[in-house]
C-alpha cells in the first residue's frame, strides 16, 4: 500500500512533463493552404536580409582596402569608387541607406 502511495505522485509528475509543448514558435501556422504563401514571404525576408549584408560587408572589406592602400579611411564612400576599389557603390535594400561614420569607418544600415 506504501509503495502505491509513493508511485502516484511520481506517475503525477511524470504524466505533468507529458503535455503538448507549445513554447516553439514558428513564422507559419503550419496550414498546408498557406504554405505557398508563407515560404514566398519567408524567401522575400531572407533576400532581403542577405541583401543588407552583402551590401555593408563589400562597403566594410573596400574601406579596409583604402586604408591599407592609402593608410588613412575615406572621407565618405564616394571615395571608395573614386580610388577604384569599388565599381560602384553597393546598393541599400529598399527603404534603407548606409550610414558612413569616416572618423569610425563603420558602414550600418539605417532607414531612410
Amino acid at each position: 500500500m506504501k509503495a502505491i502511495l509513493l508511485l502516484l505522485p511520481v506517475a503525477g509528475l511524470l504524466l505533468a512533463g507529458c503535455g503538448n509543448d507549445t513554447s516553439k514558435s514558428s513564422t507559419s501556422g503550419g496550414n498546408p493552404v498557406t504554405a505557398p504563401a508563407d515560404y514566398i514571404g519567408a524567401v522575400g525576408q531572407a533576400q532581403k536580409s542577405a541583401l543588407k549584408t552583402t551590401g555593408k560587408a563589400s562597403l566594410d572589406q573596400a574601406i579596409n582596402m583604402f586604408q591599407a592602400e592609402k593608410n588613412r579611411l575615406p572621407n565618405n564612400l564616394d571615395e571608395l569608387v573614386g580610388s577604384g576599389i569599388l565599381p560602384k557603390l553597393p546598393a541599400a535594400p529598399n527603404g534603407m541607406r548606409f550610414d558612413y561614420d569616416p572618423a569610425t569607418g563603420m558602414v550600418k544600415t539605417v532607414a531612410k
